[in-house]
């Protein structure tokens, strides 16, 4: 299965076709322009959620479906983009939305994947910066509590299972030479729930896919891939 983040795309620009040519199958909860996510997958699944409830006006930003017995659900969490902004207490209220989604409808006990781009780095280890980044936007006390949040519901990052002292990332800014310099973020991540964790054979990010190709624009993301017994 593969989560998707930022699609900016509405549902019937989707490309399902091509998709299907290639021998996937995809759930959408798109949007215009902006947001976005998908779920593909090789056999059909069923879509449980689009969207989360009460957080509409931030747009299409969740997506859970059901494939091969996981519970999986991708999501593109709210940037904030400063302190100040207004944005920043609504990423917050996105978050203890999420969380609260998760105790209605999550089973920790089931095999359950939540990924995605969460915007926040869980710990100075995880960003560039190191220590100096504390309090500033993704490393604040106030983000990751509402990441906490999630650990506490039963999801484990699969990353930090294998690789505890790892200090890899999986975002880099376009500007400034920074993914060449080695100034990036650790943001996204595949979480799992015990079942899951338990089957955890691999997983490593990619950071080749983050390196340009020919005249092609590459993501300023890299993906995270896990591997499951």
């Amino acid at each position: 299965m593969v989560g998707l983040q930022e699609l900016k795309a509405s549902d019937d620009k989707f490309p399902h076709e091509a998709l299907s040519e290639v021998g996937y199958h995809a759930a959408v909860h798109g949007q215009k322009a902006w947001n976005g996510v998908a779920v593909l997958s090789r056999e059909p699944g069923e879509t449980l959620e689009r969207g989360l409830s009460g957080q509409e006006d931030l747009g299409a930003r969740l997506i859970t479906t059901r494939v091969g017995g996981i519970c999986f659900t991708t999501v593109y969490c709210p940037n904030g983009k400063t302190l100040e902004h207004e944005d920043f207490g609504r990423k917050l209220a996105w978050f203890e939305a999420l969380s609260d989604h998760l105790a209605v409808r999550g089973d920790p006990g089931a095999g359950e994947i939540l990924c995605g781009d969460f915007n926040v780095c869980p710990a100075a280890l995880d960003s560039w910066h190191g220590e100096a980044g504390e309090g500033a936007i993704f490393h604040t006390v106030e983000e990751r509590s509402r990441l906490q949040a999630l650990f506490d519901r039963g999801f484990e990052d699969l990353f930090r299972v294998l690789h505890p002292e790892a200090r890899d990332y999986s975002w880099w800014d376009y500007r400034h030479g920074a993914f060449h310099k080695g100034q990036g973020l650790r943001i996204d991540f595949l979480l799992g729930s015990r079942p899951i964790v338990d089957r955890l054979r691999s997983v490593e990010i990619d950071r080749d896919y983050r390196k340009k190709r020919d005249d092609l624009t590459p993501s300023d993301h890299a993906p995270v891939v896990a591997d499951l017994d």
